[in-house]
């Protein structure tokens, strides 16, 4: 018989797994104009904030690497790929939106 499950310990060890989560991210911009600063200096600080020691960021400039944006199928800049944690999930536009890139990096709860 089957020891039975102590599900209180497997919902905080989840917890737990979720915030040790690494997250790698990459941030497509067009020219290092004020628009592409922004939102680098937007999207470093909400890591810093909340991913802390967890996170990888690549700034790719789609002048200088157009076949990295076609590669991910980037077509508007600035926008930002979460490959990692799954699901990989794409930000298009305003990145100064923190509410909405918290929510889609699933970083605060929806609703």
């Amino acid at each position: 018989m089957d020891a039975p499950k102590n599900i209180a310990a497997d919902y905080e060890q989840a917890l737990l797994d979720r915030d040790r989560q690494k997250y790698v991210l990459r941030l497509f911009v067009a020219g290092m104009l004020p628009r592409s600063l922004d939102s680098i200096a937007a999207i470093k600080k909400i890591c810093e904030e909340r991913l802390s020691g967890r996170y990888e960021i690549e700034i790719i400039d789609i002048c200088q690497h157009p076949e990295l944006a076609k590669e991910q199928q980037v077509i508007a800049a600035p926008t930002l790929v979460k490959t990692l944690p799954l699901p990989l999930r794409k930000f298009i536009g305003n990145l100064l939106d923190e509410e909405r890139i918290l929510k889609g990096l699933d970083l605060k709860p929806k609703g």
